[in-house]
């Protein structure tokens, strides 16, 4: 019954990242459509800008115009984020990655099938592509998921 408990509470947890991931996303893109016009760069801090942009492709502007392949491609990784999430729900802290992934790539995905493109907007210098809080949240969470597929378990530590 416990590790049922457990279970369902990695559930809840990623479903509420998940949830906060999505909606954060969303308001900051909708603040940035309503108050930036598109090809408009602000600066906010030196070395930070934010500006109105539009792409087609997967995080970062990767894949750009490839409509098959990006959904083929996010289609599979998520997949594959569940089932090892499935399989590993017991894993401490499994929840906060498997979140912000979940969150992020739903994130981009409503932007998607709201009008065929995300919104990116956070600019940095040195000709790195815009990007928004929901790449952030996927390039985090594979660095969080790393950490902890890596973490040793105290009591398997010899």
């Amino acid at each position: 019954m416990t590790s049922q408990r457990s279970a369902a509470r990695a559930w809840l947890w990623t479903a509420l990242v998940a949830g906060a991931v999505i909606l954060l996303d969303q308001l900051s893109k909708a603040a940035v459509r309503a108050a930036i016009v598109p090809g408009e760069v602000r600066d906010v801090l030196p070395g930070l800008a934010l500006v109105n942009a539009h792409n087609q492709g997967v995080a970062f502007g990767f894949l750009p115009g490839r409509h098959v392949a990006v959904t083929i491609l996010v289609t599979v990784a998520l997949a594959v984020l569940i089932v090892y999430f499935v399989r590993h729900v017991s894993r401490p802290l499994i929840w906060l990655p498997t979140g912000m992934l979940l969150g992020g790539a739903l994130g981009n995905i409503l932007d998607r099938v709201r009008s065929g493109s995300v919104t990116d907007f956070i600019k940095l210098p040195l000709g790195w592509p815009p990007f928004n809080l929901a790449d952030a949240s996927i390039t985090l969470g594979v660095i969080v998921l790393l950490f902890v597929i890596e973490r040793r378990d105290p009591e398997s530590a010899e």
